[in-house]
């Protein structure tokens, strides 16, 4: 369920025995030798004081988390009514909900079950996210007394009190979420709507966990990789009897997609990677999609659809339907146009079905073979031409100009992998120190296999104006250096990394007084998009030839080939387009 302020969301589930005993038989720390943590982060070692590092600390980071938020609830429950003002009631809350310690250990404990390697780590770190959700929706979220008080604050005293305009958009718009979260409904269905809530986000994060968890792999022969270059096939995996392994990895997977001349091949990883984490996450699927439906409608709306929308710039269900409606109208003959073109041309090794549609297997191979053959483009000669960390350095001087910054790439070590990567934010007016940006970019088992960007301390400026730096991270799945090549990055490795590291730049510059609408917590159909304007200057030509340098000859990209890659660019939003509509009209 969508928290435009309250933050909810988490990572984990129940039934971790194992490590829940493990923890009971720690010797406890106590809360009182544990130092608050600290907020206003101004170095790397404070940055990495925000991670623990056993599962002791991740326990005795939630308990006392908890216990200092429990603290913090406590003492605004207690403040007079006729005493309350925006600075002791909206502002307090904000703080709690978004700049507190269990704000950050919320979004450090996810970090860690998406990224760290270590089970017991991402175990206990399953159990933590689950105690602190407990706590956010019984202590918050559900809250009645809280509701009550806030609500005799904002129609009473708030209305009275001079506001910015950013101040009353906050009680406005947490006055409705409380009301989306059945807070104005009698006690006994209240306490059915916080059962639900606490069983939906578990089911949302083992869904994702599942994912993430499934390392199955498909083993071929050499002669079935024709068509993948030797520097690949080398650096994959053996089976003991000599076998390479086909994970459902991000690099590995739009490799052998796109470049794979047996079909066979191409079959067998599709129907991997479609698959992950079945059949585990059908009935997750299924309790999940019923339980949302049964929450819709305890809360009075006619469906999870209603309900999710209701909180964003759409509002209603119906608008979203008649804007996709318009668009799907528009797209057809442009998509129908395309298919033909696409079938009039078709490689040798693939075959049509008996109602002459291409297998879904085949289909990223033929768009890939086609670029090749008519816009004289082949992605991995365009990918020599992106080593990864030219490209990142050269996409960091794009951001210091346009955004008066200045980036600082420093060496980190101790936190959950060497391949971890840290960059510092600088304001170039002042040198004032800005924020933190993580990187870490390469897939490994267990990790997330999509690409994101995550705030952990979000950008904040108090009234008084001291400056609070923020801590982010970006994560990605690109190819590894091999003996003989250095990390290349795809056109759509490039556009991704362009795409999450705008997230960050709008997380770093969106810096607010109330951390709640700090950086990308926006509506959220609008959080994509700056960071998707930011994507369009891999349109630009003098962006390209910034960015590229190939990785033997040091040329930028050709004029030609430029040229060549703005006609893909405008060729493949079709199909992008395409599938975002239809994954939109499965949505509703």
């Amino acid at each position: 369920m969508s928290r435009q302020y309250i933050i909810i969301s988490v990572i984990g589930a129940a039934g971790l025995a194992a490590v829940g005993l493990y923890l009971f038989m720690s010797a406890p720390i106590r809360c009182k030798d544990l130092p608050p943590m600290k907020l206003h982060i101004q170095s790397i070692d404070d940055l990495k004081a925000l991670f623990p590092t056993t599962p002791q600390e991740i326990e005795a980071r939630t308990r006392c988390s908890i216990e200092r938020a429990q603290k913090m609830l406590d003492e605004l429950l207690a403040i007079k009514p006729e005493e309350r003002n925006f600075e002791n009631t909206a502002y307090a809350l904000d703080q709690l909900s978004a700049f507190s310690e269990i704000a950050v250990d919320e979004q450090v404990f996810e970090l860690i079950e998406y990224v760290n390697p270590d089970k017991a780590m991402r175990d206990a770190a399953h159990v933590a996210a689950l105690k602190i959700m407990d706590f956010l929706v019984d202590a918050i979220n559900n809250n009645k007394a809280l509701y009550n008080a806030f609500k005799e604050y904002a129609e009473t005293i708030a209305h009275h009190e001079t506001l910015r305009p950013d101040q009353r958009y906050f009680i406005e718009e947490l006055m409705d979420d409380f009301k989306r979260s059945g807070l104005d409904l009698p006690d006994e269905q209240l306490e059915q709507i916080k059962k639900i809530t606490k069983e939906i986000v578990a089911l949302e994060s083992d869904f994702t966990a599942n994912i993430a968890a499934d390392n199955r792999t498909v083993s071929v022969k050499r002669e079935e990789l024709a068509g993948l270059d030797d520097d690949f096939i080398n650096a994959l995996k053996r089976s003991e009897n000599g076998e390479y392994l086909l994970g459902t990895d991000t690099p590995t997977y739009s490799k052998v997609m796109e470049n794979c001349m047996v079909p066979e091949t191409r079959k067998k990883l599709w129907l991997l990677f479609q698959n992950r984490a079945y059949p585990t996450n059908e009935k997750i699927l299924k309790d999940l999609i019923a339980k949302r439906d049964g929450l819709a409608h305890k809360l009075g709306f006619g469906s999870y659809n209603d309900l999710d929308i209701d909180s964003m710039m759409a509002k209603t269900t119906d608008r979203v339907k008649s804007f996709l409606q318009e668009l799907t109208d528009k797209m057809q003959k442009i998509v129908k146009q395309e298919y033909t073109e696409f079938k009039s041309d078709v490689p040798k090794t693939v075959e049509l079905t008996e109602a002459g549609k291409f297998n879904p297997w085949d289909i990223i191979y033929v768009r890939n073979q086609y670029k090749k053959k008519h816009l004289n483009v082949d992605e991995q000669v365009v990918a020599e031409y992106f080593p990864l960390e030219h490209t990142i350095k050269e996409l960091l001087k794009i951001y210091e100009q346009f955004l008066s910054l200045r980036f600082e790439q420093l060496t980190i070590s101790g936190l959950w992998h060497e391949d971890v990567q840290l960059v510092a934010a600088h304001r170039t007016d002042d040198d004032a120190l800005l924020g933190y940006l993580l990187l870490d970019l390469h897939p490994r088992a267990n990790k997330y296999t999509g690409a994101c960007q995550g705030w952990i301390i979000r950008a904040v400026q108090h009234e008084e104006g001291a400056l609070y730096p923020m801590a982010s991270i970006v994560i990605a799945n690109f190819p590894k250096s091999t003996a003989t090549k250095p990390s290349l990055l795809t056109r759509r490795n490039v556009e991704t990394f362009f795409h999450e590291f705008g997230h960050a730049m709008h997380a770093l510059l969106g810096r607010t007084y109330l951390a709640s609408q700090s950086g990308t917590r926006v509506k959220r159909d609008f959080v994509e998009m700056p960071s998707q304007m930011l994507e369009e200057w891999l349109g630009n030509k003098e962006i390209l030839k910034m960015i590229s340098k190939h990785y033997k000859t040091g040329e930028q990209l050709p004029d030609a080939l430029i040229e060549n890659l703005i006609k893909v660019k405008r060729f493949d939003v079709q199909d992008w387009t395409q599938r975002v509509i239809l994954i939109s009209w499965l949505a509703l």
